[in-house]
């Protein structure tokens, strides 16, 4: 029983072969098996529906993220602003946006013991910038405002920033307002992630979609807007499965619907495809109490006919953003966990098993240990939140940190790649 006397039975976790709710464990141990079954799905507002935002908790020395026997993990780099999204240049250089801070710091390890030793200020002057992608002899930066480039390496920082898309292409900064980064394998498509501005209602394009712009030969200007995909509540972590070219994303799903909807994914984008935000969920699950819409009513019909059931879900509210794929071909996502839940989930990575280019159906803990027992009120209490993800120049895994501002650096015992670089 919920503590306000609901029963919740969204989410099982496989544990050493028994399944118990997840509800039954405040931190889940790495290895452990989750799975969430598209087909059984609770109704809307069989559960209850609370704000339940976490407790931010001060990390001590012996807070550590958890991983598992053969593993390690190192505090790579602290004392950020804002700790968000990661991207590592080709000198193996880190560099993460610090958005509330309007900044993009680049961070080094110049001796390779493990541990940022110098930090500099790579950009400055952007409006909550987050997503980073390097090509073209440089990296592109985007904040609500634009996409912006810059030349990498430079010599004088902070660099001048050049707009590679122009004024309203990435729509209003208000609601979702990140905005993630992917460039095509080849280097002529650059992509970018908008979330809309509300939980649910008609918000106009370009909110609610992944846009692809076609990028010109320098990669210093754009043309051919289009909208890649649609119907995408809060896309966030774009990333391109190696060896196939697929581009994949992690999307936050809409809140109010109770304790066990909807559940978050992850989901392969392909042109014109579309997931059914706010019309419908998971498919063809139709929205209750959908505010009025402008669309005519067999135009949304034939919207929710086509909507993608996606090929993984997470629990809802668990909030993926950082994806990365390693060598495997499997998917690393950062959960950083939710307000919506009466039962806290998430504050977590997991890797999501792939076989024959799609995932297997379940994914596994990874990194954990970001959250405390709950407070008296059912609040979760944590001293970190993940978000971003990157594979260092050796392989390791980076994993920011937007609550203890941080990046966490995971590794093999006695050495060796996580799964790292041929991912990146």
């Amino acid at each position: 029983m919920g503590r306000h006397g609901v029963t919740v039975l969204a989410l099982v976790v496989v544990l050493a072969g028994l399944a118990l709710p997840v509800q039954a464990a405040a931190d889940l141990r790495p290895g452990t098996v989750l799975r969430v079954d598209a087909t059984a799905l609770p109704a809307p507002y069989a559960g209850v529906s609370i704000a339940n935002s976490p407790e931010r908790i001060a990390r001590t020395a012996a807070m550590m993220p958890r991983v598992a026997d053969g593993w390690q993990v190192s505090l790579f780099a602290p004392a950020l602003l804002h700790a968000r999204w990661l991207a590592v240049a080709p000198d193996g250089a880190v560099l993460v946006s610090e958005s509330a801070a309007g900044r993009v710091t680049i961070l080094r390890d110049g001796n390779h013991d493990g541990e940022a030793e110098e930090q500099q200020v790579l950009a400055e002057g952007l409006v909550r910038p987050h997503g980073l992608a390097f090509a073209h002899g440089g990296v592109y930066i985007a904040d609500t405002r634009a996409v912006w480039f810059a030349p990498y390496p430079v010599e004088t920082l902070p660099v001048s920033l050049h707009q590679v898309t122009p004024d309203g292409a990435l729509g209003s900064g208000d609601g979702h307002w990140t905005r993630t980064l992917a460039v095509s394998p080849d280097q002529k498509t650059l992509y970018v992630a908008i979330g809309s501005r509300s939980n649910i209602s008609e918000d106009p394009l370009p909110r609610a979609s992944v846009q692809a712009f076609t990028l010109s030969e320098d990669g210093r200007k754009v043309r051919d807007q289009q909208t890649w995909a649609s119907g995408l509540r809060n896309p966030v972590g774009l990333a391109f499965q190696p060896g196939t070219g697929h581009l994949w994303t992690v999307v936050n799903e809409r809140d109010g619907l109770g304790d066990g909807l909807v559940p978050d994914y992850l989901a392969r984008l392909e042109e014109g495809s579309f997931f059914g935000w706010p019309y419908s969920y998971i498919g063809s699950h139709p929205q209750p109490d959908l505010p009025a819409v402008r669309r005519p009513a067999p135009e949304v019909a034939a919207l929710i006919a086509r909507a993608v059931v996606p090929p993984l879900l997470f629990a809802s509210h668990s909030a993926p953003l950082g994806l990365v794929f390693d060598r495997t071909g499997d998917a690393i996502v950062a959960l950083h966990g939710s307000w919506n839940a009466e039962a806290p989930r998430g504050y977590m990575v997991v890797r999501v098993p792939f076989r024959d280019g799609a995932p297997v159906g379940d994914y596994q803990v990874l990194v954990s240990g970001f959250r405390l027992g709950d407070s008296p009120d059912g609040a979760a209490r944590v001293w970190g939140r993940p978000v971003g993800l990157a594979w260092a120049a050796d392989g390791a895994l980076l994993v920011s940190d937007d609550v203890g501002q941080t990046i966490w650096r995971v590794s093999r015992k006695g050495g060796g790649a996580v799964g790292g670089k041929a991912g990146r």
